[in-house]
């Protein structure tokens, strides 16, 4: 199959590879750089992946690592990050391709493989999440519906207020970051923030009681953020 990229769909990614061979990290670096990408590599699964998870676009995965291989990466990390998830694996065989998307993967690369297609792959995925960021937006089991400007979770639509979905989607955005109730106000409401403490703090409570207490967290002191 012949690879074709068009460089005028593309936007510029924030990529993680983590392979355990030198030469394909610098392989991949090498080719994507070129396009504009900022890679992340790295030769093993560092400790605190899970806190990092949002920084990323699209993640290339070694399947055969030494300590955690990439089928129980993918499956660990697939519920916390909506990012493509993209295999590179010499296990071509039909079970393990079939696996591999079973535990979350999007695609799957076969080693050893071209610089062209690799291109090609990551910016067809990169563009098809572009389109879809224009429609929805799923973090942490919530989705929220740009169009329409609605919140569903568990596929059941939430009865959100506007003000309720604008400061659900501002900390769940920007999720592991502590906004101010001034903050929250002067974002939300688009006005001064003078008597704004009381207005929050009932919204908050509000959400509470229809997403539960998991997903905003109140930081004593210091306001409200979405618990990553």
């Amino acid at each position: 199959m012949e690879w074709v990229l068009d460089r005028n769909e593309v936007f510029m990614a924030h990529i993680l590879a983590i392979d355990d061979d030198p030469g394909i990290l610098a392989l991949i670096e090498h080719a994507l750089r070129r396009e504009g990408h900022t890679i992340t590599c790295m030769p093993h699964v560092p400790a605190d992946l899970a806190a990092h998870l949002a920084e990323y676009d699209l993640i290339l995965l070694d399947v055969m690592m030494p300590q955690t291989d990439g089928y129980e990466l993918c499956s660990a990390i697939r519920d916390d990050t909506d990012c493509p998830i993209l295999f590179l694996t010499a296990k071509t065989m039909e079970e393990d391709v079939d696996y591999g998307f079973s535990v979350g993967a999007d695609d799957y690369i076969k080693k050893p493989f071209s610089i062209v297609e690799l291109r090609a792959r990551v910016a067809a995925h990169l563009r098809r999440e572009q389109r879809e960021k224009h429609h929805c937006l799923s973090i942490q089991g919530i989705r929220f519906l740009l169009a329409s400007r609605e919140v569903a979770a568990g596929g059941v639509t939430l009865p959100f207020t506007r003000t309720e979905y604008e400061i659900t989607l501002l900390l769940a955005k920007n999720r592991g970051q502590t906004f101010s109730r001034e903050q929250i106000y002067e974002a939300v409401w688009k006005a001064d923030s003078e008597h704004c403490g009381a207005a929050v703090a009932n919204v908050v409570y509000s959400l509470r009681r229809k997403i539960g207490d998991a997903y905003i967290e109140t930081v004593v002191g210091s306001g409200y953020r979405f618990v990553v």
